[in-house]
This record gives structure tokens, C-alpha cells and sequence, in this order.
């Protein structure tokens, strides 16, 4: 079994400590803004896909400082730090900033790019059902719409929904320090429900097979980002491959 014994293990490494604080700094700033001046940071600072009218570059970055509510925040934050303190103690702050940071960009790119290819199918539907383009984008501007008969509604709501729902959270790069735990940590355990021993480098393959299931799944209502998870999972182990092939995990 690989054992990991860090010659400094610290229980709240900088760069973990620090992103817990600006999520959690974020987090109040979205409830405060939100409920004393009705701003609404997510709309702002939340990952539109690229053609919507609340685009804006800056969103591939500030989106992963963004949560949807409490429950959203708390697990990613504790993974973060569960997960994150043996990484980060393992590559060094300088390392573990670079792996997480791309790891999220990994994960936005991979979902925007599905979201995008989604988006087109829908379109090529409502095309062929008689839409212009000229009708899809102002519907797409104005957030408003016309049903045309024998034209399912919830086929344009879907196709405004890509525009309009933004996209929030860390988890694409917290699927990523995952990753990496089982990567490097492969026969350590994780306890589910704090009780049921399994191997990290099972759990992680485990997790990643039910992510990619529940992408192509597609179920209605389902409103998780798992093509974003999967592109953080994707991101780090290409990552962790290449730096390893050039022997500097450590930084």
C-alpha cells in the first residue's frame, strides 16, 4: 500500500486556506449583494456560454469562486480541503495553484464546448420547424419567445436555457484534485458515509464512470454540470502525466 508521509504536512496548507477564504468571501458577498441591493452576482459572475447576452470573458475565472447555495459550497469546500491539503503538501503551493486553476479552465472549456454542441442540435430542431435565425437570436436578445404550432415549447425553453443559465462553482477543479488523489494516493481510503472503506483510485473511477453516465444521461431536471467534472478529471490527469514525464510534480 502506498503510504504518504510529507516531511512538512501542513493541515491547512496557503493556497487551500486561501481559496477557502475567497469562497467563502464570494459566497456572502452573492447573499449580501443579493438580498440588500437585489445584484445578482451569479448572473454576473457565473460562466455563460459564449453568444449570450451576459457573456463576458472574465466568467471562465470568476465562475469558479461562485455557488449556488450553502449545501453547494459546503461540499465542494470540504473536498477541497480533504482532498486538497494531501495535494497540495505533495506538488507545493506554486504547483497546486497551476494544477487547480487549469484544471477548472479544463473543466469550463470541456462544458462549454458540450453545451455548445448541444445548443446546435437544439437549433438545427427549431430550423427545421420553421425558426430563421434572425427569430432564434432575437429570442436569444430579448429572452422572450413565439410557438409555433406542432413546435414543442420545451424544445425552445431548452434552447434558451443554454443561453441563460449560467454555469457556477468549483467543482471542475475539485473533480481534478480528486483525480489526483487517486493518482497519487491509490490505495488509500476513502470512507463513504464515513464508514464503508474503499480505495481512492476505485472511488475515483467509480465517480468518473457515474459522471460520464449521467452526461449522456441527460435526464430532465438535472441541473449538475457533470461534463464540467469530467473535464476537470480530464485536465488533471493529463496534467499530473505531463509533469511527471518531466520529473517536477513538486514546485
Amino acid at each position: 500500500m502506498m503510504q504518504y508521509r510529507p516531511g512538512g504536512f501542513n493541515l491547512l496548507p496557503l493556497v487551500v486556506k486561501n481559496l477557502l477564504i475567497i469562497n467563502g468571501l464570494f459566497f456572502l458577498a452573492t447573499i449580501s449583494l443579493g438580498g440588500a441591493f437585489q445584484i445578482n452576482l451569479i448572473k454576473v459572475l457565473g460562466l455563460h456560454l459564449p453568444g449570450s447576452p451576459d457573456f463576458e470573458p472574465y466568467q471562465l475565472v470568476t465562475h469558479m469562486f461562485m455557488h449556488a447555495n450553502f449545501s453547494h459550497i459546503f461540499f465542494n469546500m470540504f473536498a477541497l480541503w480533504m482532498f486538497g491539503m494531501a495535494i497540495e503538501n505533495l506538488m507545493g503551493p506554486r504547483r497546486f495553484l497551476s494544477y487547480y486553476l487549469i484544471t477548472g479552465f479544463g473543466a469550463a472549456f470541456l462544458h462549454l464546448g458540450v453545451s455548445y454542441i448541444e445548443m446546435l442540435s437544439l437549433r438545427s430542431e427549431l430550423l427545421a420547424a420553421g425558426y430563421t435565425l434572425s427569430d432564434l437570436r432575437q429570442f436569444v436578445q430579448t429572452g422572450s419567445y413565439t410557438v409555433l404550432p406542432g413546435v414543442s415549447e420545451q424544445t425552445l425553453v431548452s434552447y434558451l436555457v443554454k443561453f441563460f443559465i449560467p454555469t457556477v462553482g468549483a467543482s471542475g477543479a475539485v473533480f481534478g484534485i480528486l483525480l489526483a488523489f487517486g493518482m497519487f494516493f491509490p490505495n488509500n481510503y476513502i470512507y463513504l458515509f464515513f464508514a464503508i472503506p474503499v480505495k481512492a483510485k476505485y472511488f475515483v473511477m467509480a465517480y468518473g464512470a457515474l459522471e460520464l453516465y449521467f452526461g449522456i444521461a441527460d435526464r430532465p431536471g438535472d441541473n449538475v454540470a457533470h461534463f464540467a467534472h469530467l473535464g476537470g478529471m480530464v485536465f488533471g490527469y493529463l496534467l499530473i502525466r505531463y509533469w511527471r514525464n518531466k520529473g517536477s510534480i513538486y514546485y
